[in-house]
């Protein structure tokens, strides 16, 4: 399956911290719930200009969209997604580019 990633930034306050694990919890079963398809590779808290970073495959890019569209309806002030190309998959791009 391909592989996706999606960072998102989350706007919170004071008060929102306290709700956070609660909040992340509920997203999750929001994805498995209306996506289910999808297989998670990993979840990061980042540093930078995005708040997470999440590493996913999904059949193709309409459900990677439903993971950023569904991030951005849970309260995601800003979400957006990637194709990624595993490293050995690029290298026999460039042996048939020869």
């Amino acid at each position: 399956m391909p592989l996706y990633m999606l960072a998102t930034r989350i706007d919170f306050d004071q008060e929102d911290l306290a709700k956070r694990k609660e909040q992340g919890k509920k997203w999750l079963e929001l994805i498995k719930q209306k996506v289910p398809g999808i297989k998670w590779i990993a979840h990061y808290a980042i540093l930078g200009p995005y708040d997470f970073l999440d590493i996913f495959e999904a059949k193709d890019e309409t459900e990677a969209a439903k993971v950023s569209l569904l991030s951005r309806a849970a309260g995601a002030t800003f979400a957006e997604s990637w194709t990624a190309i595993p490293y050995p998959d690029f290298l026999n791009l460039l042996d048939e580019l020869k």
